[in-house]
């Protein structure tokens, strides 16, 4: 099967995976997260293909999403064979997507994994990051604002404004400390309006 068809049969994996998903890690969050792979791999000089195929499948096995990671893994290593992918490409697809996650604190040992984690950081900045930083507190019942310490609001500074200094590559820095800027914006209209002492 040539990549162009393997890539059609990924998205339709996933699509059947996260179509329904309410939490901000949806298929459509995958496809931004693909695509933008793709750009900066094109802008590095990267594997292309692996880069595309790990932005498509960096979620595949998330603890937050998946009741039985290891499982999911396994499934999705057997499902990549049946599409006649050499072991070498499906090692560099999974090289690139097992430390994608923020909550692992790692950096990835391939420039293809860089690259998917600087697409998925992206994805958690400016609007759209704003956007899904909320389905994902209200899908987990988080007020949105409190004196508690798991709130979406709070989730800004735990973890969103931090990522625009942690990306690895010139391409997605730009576009990270545009979309960091954006978030600061955010806020400050956010207390501006939540702030009624004086009305």
């Amino acid at each position: 099967m040539n990549q162009k068809n393997v890539i059609q049969a990924i998205k339709k994996l996933v699509h059947e995976h996260f179509a329904e998903d309410p939490t901000g890690h949806d298929y459509y969050h995958m496809d931004r997260v693909a695509k933008w792979s793709l750009a900066i791999a094109h802008d590095e000089g990267a594997d292309l293909f692996v880069a595309e195929a790990a932005g498509w499948l960096h979620d595949i096995g998330d603890a937050k999403l998946f009741d039985h990671p290891e499982t999911a893994l396994e499934e999705l290593r057997d499902f990549l064979l049946t599409l006649q992918l050499n072991e070498q490409k499906i090692n560099d697809i999974f090289a690139a997507i097992q430390d994608v996650s923020f909550s692992k604190g790692t950096v990835p040992e391939t420039l293809e994994g860089k690259i998917v984690q600087d697409a998925d950081r992206l994805d958690a900045l400016g609007a759209i990051g704003i956007a899904r930083t909320f389905a994902y507190g209200g899908s987990h019942k988080q007020l949105l604002h409190s004196d508690q310490s798991s709130t979406s609001i709070q989730h800004f500074y735990d973890k969103l404004l931090t990522l625009s200094s942690n990306v690895h590559t010139p391409f997605a820095k730009k576009e990270a400390d545009k979309r960091h800027k954006y978030m600061l914006n955010y806020l400050e209209q956010f207390f501006e309006e939540w702030n009624t002492e004086g009305i």
